[in-house]
């Protein structure tokens, strides 16, 4: 009888110490939901998600406004959100089993794993490991309007860019974030797996943790029970429905979407040093490098308004920081519409995850130090108001330094071609292919994710501006300028693009734009041509391909390729063409060979 007492005693101590606890935690999370409808007002947020994790617990998780703004459907902690770069620590673990079973090592060069990847120079293909692509030391800057402008889903494709892409700094010189490194290393599991690398994520790291509401791929996503809608904020106020942007190519970088009831799930496993209801998911020797520092961010000491909040390093897909005297391991994320925050406190056993469906947002950091103060038993801050306060005064001040810039236009200027001499293909191999256009009076660039119109600056510069399907175009930001470029024959050859702050101008070589032209048109050029200063022939004549074909004697045939009435580009070879000239009957009498050195005049014979 005493042992059955002393039991039931127990049960009721364990079940009063629980009670305790969990009024402790609502103690500390008491008041956020009304905190949290005033961020939603004061942000003009279409909605967002919360959930908060204390060992192995989910102590709060609720969603807050819409994910479907005009439909009012709200947001729940199911509702599936773009995570953006928060998928970096998802692709980077991929490495670390690797690493556990052998198959990886990640100070030897990375192309003893992935031979397809090459760099710009031979030092940086001898000596980049994956470490350096982990923790981005590799000196390569972003480039990410390579990527984000000149789409691609192929992994392959963008691989090959990479190797025409300039590095800004020396290897492990200074830290610059780079998702194409990530890309490639989401690659690198591929090729040593043998299985994509949404199937990698899918069998080693969804299904191990119950993450059954989430996926890696645009496709899925749409088709996902509740699925959110990315917003962003126009002139301040305005919620404004954005497209999806299907990241596929990029997809290790950043193509997870998840909920935070899945996300809790993973914050917890590295919590509790890889382990998820005992069982290990990631190697402990693994989450004990990737959380701690392997590269220094940038260095700088504690600033007034701060100066709890000190040192920035990053780990493998994690950036720490101190915030407030605890030790945070964090990532962001942010994608077309959606903005994240993923967010562990490994010594207090706290984890934070915020996911919203607005644009480029403060939101996530707002929300994720309001809950951490609580969870931390922290000194009240107004997060809230600092940080509106801190972005109000940013964009006041960026007005005022717009209004007050002199200009550098050179007036009453005027371009040095015809406007219509400007259309053509460029290019340039460590991005891609660009289209200018003239369309009714006006030049614009077409065949990219974004469409932009070019007005005229001085001379030969034009500047850029967005041109929304619908909104029109958008001439707020006057910052993107494109300089076209002659070559020797006064013809335009290239145009120039600061796409790369930390670079020279984008160089991207023009093409002619190729015009159809019927086969029974294209046999008035074939016939034997004579140069009129040498004894030389040229042959013009055509193949089975229905193709025109150019010959000089000693020389290589080239294809002609018509541009325009009368005019060919010789295929591949940047500033030659040749231009036919005919009498008042309308019949081709001579050709004009137009090369770098001189144009050659050469009549066509009629015997």
């Amino acid at each position: 009888m005493k042992k059955l007492l002393l039991f039931f005693l127990c049960v009721i101590s364990m079940h009063a110490f629980s009670q305790k606890q969990k009024n402790k935690i609502e103690d500390k999370l008491s008041g956020l939901d009304t905190a949290f409808a005033r961020v939603l007002k004061d942000w003009h947020t279409a909605g967002f998600a919360v959930a908060v994790v204390e060992k192995d617990k989910v102590v709060y998780a609720k969603g807050f406004g819409y994910r479907d703004y005009e439909s009012k459907m709200p947001v729940t902690p199911n509702t599936l959100f773009a995570i953006g770069s928060c998928s970096k620590a998802f692709t980077a673990s991929l490495l670390g089993l690797l690493n556990k079973d052998g198959k990886v090592d990640f100070d030897k060069p990375v192309r003893e794993y992935l031979p397809e990847l090459k760099f710009y120079n031979d030092e940086m293909n001898d000596h980049i490991t994956l470490r350096d692509m982990m923790s981005h030391r590799t000196g390569l800057p972003r480039h990410d309007y390579s990527w984000y402008l000149f789409q691609s889903h192929s992994k392959d494709s963008l691989l090959q860019r990479i190797q025409y892409m300039e590095p800004s700094a020396g290897l492990r010189e200074k830290w610059q974030y780079n998702n194409f490194m990530f890309m490639a290393q989401g690659m690198v599991a591929e090729k040593l797996t043998g299985k994509s690398w949404e199937e990698n994520i899918r069998e080693k790291i969804f299904q191990p943790l119950g993450m059954t509401n989430s996926d890696a791929s645009l496709n899925e996503w749409i088709k996902a029970g509740e699925p959110a809608i990315g917003y962003d904020v126009k002139s301040d106020t305005i919620i404004k429905r954005m497209n999806y942007y299907d990241i596929a190519g990029m997809s290790p970088a950043g193509s997870i979407n998840s909920s935070v009831s899945d996300m809790a799930k993973w914050v917890t496993t590295w919590i509790y040093g890889g382990k998820y209801m005992g069982k290990e998911i990631l190697p402990s020797n693994y989450v004990s490098q990737a959380i701690s520092s392997q590269m220094v961010t940038s260095g700088a000491l504690p600033d007034k308004q701060s100066p709890d909040v000190y040192f920035s390093t990053y780990g493998f897909g994690w950036m720490m920081a101190s915030y407030r005297g605890h030790y945070r391991v964090e990532h962001g994320g942010n994608i077309d519409g959606f903005s994240a925050s993923t967010c562990f406190f490994p010594s207090d056993s706290i984890g934070i995850v915020v996911l919203c469906n607005q644009n480029s947002s403060p939101v996530p950091s707002v929300v994720r130090n309001l809950i951490a103060d609580r969870m931390l038993g922290l000194k009240y801050r107004d997060w809230q108001t600092e940080l509106k306060t801190r972005s109000d005064s940013a964009k006041a001040q960026a007005k005022r330094v717009e209004k007050g810039a002199i200009s550098n236009r050179k007036p009453n200027t005027r371009p040095s071609h015809a406007i219509k001499d400007y259309e053509g293909a460029y290019s340039n191999p460590g991005y891609g292919t660009f289209n200018v256009e003239l369309i009714n009076d006006s030049l614009f660039i077409t065949g990219i994710t974004h469409t932009f119109w070019l007005r005229h600056y001085h001379y030969d510069v034009f500047t850029l501006f967005d041109k929304d399907p619908i909104d029109g175009i958008d001439t707020s930001d006057q910052s993107t300028q494109i300089q076209f470029n002659t070559n020797l024959n006064g013809d335009i050859e290239n145009a120039a693009i600061a796409l790369e702050p930390t670079l020279k101008p984008i160089v991207f070589t023009r093409t002619l734009k190729e015009k159809h032209i019927d086969t029974s048109s294209l046999k008035a050029y074939i016939g034997d041509y004579q140069l009129a200063a040498a004894p030389v022939k040229i042959k013009v004549y055509m193949k089975n391909d229905n193709k025109l074909y150019f010959f000089v004697e000693g020389q290589p045939e080239y294809e002609l390729m018509p541009v325009d009435k009368d005019k060919f580009a010789l295929k591949n070879m940047n500033g030659f063409t040749v231009r036919f000239n005919r009498n008042e009957k309308e019949e081709v009498i001579e050709l004009l060979s137009i090369q770098p050195n001189g144009t050659f005049k050469a009549t066509k014979r009629n015997d």
